[in-house]
């Protein structure tokens, strides 16, 4: 069954705006089956995937036959394997003015930008997709980027669905083909990690200890949600910090984890430099780290960081869809250990978010966003509290309490 992505007006707004249009993502997110779905189904568009290794020939060495096979508008799936062929489609477009005649995907993004960046510059539109939404799953029609701030949180509670079940869908992980009752959960992660450091990282890193990487990333998940410090986790995997930082970089460029970036200015210098990680999948950290039932993850040493990935993800999740930037979303800790778990600027705004899986609030909760009083640069507002209550409501009269449901 179908399941209606939150990204396909960005697509559709892409079409017209871009003469080439690249949709990234981690594999297994549903980048073919929304393509196929809008532009083969919906708009009679040609299509064909480079795992095809006849296809996969001639985008390599014949681009004018392939292109006369597989004539425009057309879907070219995987296009990272034939670098190629972008010469050609740049040529090809420049001949005439359409838009949005040329779609690809890929699934490298690491190698992939370096390739688009020289050949189809000024040429192409870029949109990312990752995997479900809670919005997505539970059927929400709504599709702004969450905003800490009561006219967002009036507007979104027109279309509020409760999410029943809230932790078996953060275990059940966010990716369309576990939405499928009948997919084992294990089953369907371990073959996803074995294809993941198989197929896609071993083509961009030599990887010469498969087992190395893989505890890498099993590292990387049991530290979600907190500071990343590169030489605690070469120490831990045995690598060096170089080796870390690089295949750290490759994991967020594929859109597997999202590195926050702290938040700093002129005035606040006792800020920590170190950035946080999150995985954009709860479900894939709950696999990782062996929480392998609904009720170990809710009650067991890590439930916090893996419900805290799980708003983040979602947040991250629907700017991604609204095609904003997700660059403005920060998080803050200082030397004193005072931490604010996100930042959101707009303009000149700066809303801090708290994020707690408790369902019953305290002010104590937002003690730390005082220290964003010093700020003379930006307006400093109430911002909010995510965490699992039932009600919207408040705390110290005017900083939000917002049920999860209200990303």
């Amino acid at each position: 069954m179908y399941i209606n992505r939150d990204i396909e007006n960005c697509l559709r707004r892409g079409l017209k705006m871009f003469k080439v249009l690249l949709l990234t993502g981690p594999r297994q997110v549903g980048k073919t089956t929304l393509l196929c779905k809008i532009l083969r189904d919906g708009l009679g568009y040609n299509y064909v995937t480079l795992d095809d290794l006849e296809a996969l020939r001639l985008a390599k060495e014949e681009q004018k036959l392939f292109f006369d096979v597989h004539s425009l508008p057309v879907i070219i799936d995987e296009v990272q394997y034939a670098p190629e062929i972008f010469r050609y489609i740049k040529l090809l477009v420049d001949e005439q003015s359409d838009k949005g005649r040329v779609c690809l995907t890929g699934s490298q993004a690491y190698n992939l930008m370096n390739n688009v960046s020289e050949s189809l510059a000024g040429r192409i539109g870029i949109l990312e997709m990752s995997g479900l939404s809670a919005r997505e799953i539970y059927g929400v029609n709504y599709s702004e980027p969450f905003m800490p701030e009561e006219d967002y949180a009036r507007r979104r509670k027109q279309a509020l669905v409760s999410y029943t079940d809230l932790w078996y869908t953060i275990h059940r992980g966010a990716l369309p083909a576990l939405q499928d009752k009948d997919m084992e959960w294990e089953w369907f992660y371990r073959d996803y990690v074995k294809t993941y450091i198989e197929r896609d990282v071993r083509q961009l890193v030599n990887i010469k200890d498969e087992n190395r990487f893989y505890q890498f990333i099993v590292a990387l998940a049991a530290r979600t949600g907190q500071l990343f410090v590169a030489s605690d986790i070469a120490t831990v995997v045995g690598v060096t910090i170089k080796t870390v930082q690089n295949w750290t970089s490759i994991l967020e460029a594929s859109g597997i984890i999202k590195i926050v970036r702290p938040y700093f200015s002129n005035v606040l210098k006792r800020t920590i430099k170190a950035p946080k990680i999150y995985f954009m999948d709860a479900g894939l950290v709950c696999y990782l780290v062996g929480w392998n039932t609904v009720a170990s993850a809710r009650n067991g040493a890590m439930a916090g960081n893996i419900f805290e990935t799980f708003v983040v993800s979602e947040i991250v999740k629907s700017y991604i869809n609204a095609g904003k930037d997700t660059r403005n979303i920060y998080y803050y800790r200082d030397r004193d250990q005072k931490e604010i778990d996100l930042l959101l600027k707009s303009g000149n705004k700066l809303y801090p978010v708290e994020i707690k899986m408790s369902g019953s609030p305290q002010n104590s909760w937002i003690k730390n966003f005082e220290v964003l009083q010093k700020e003379k640069d930006v307006q400093i507002m109430p911002g909010a509290v995510v965490c699992q209550c039932r009600e919207l409501s408040l705390l110290a009269e005017k900083t939000l309490v917002l049920p999860v449901e209200y990303i």
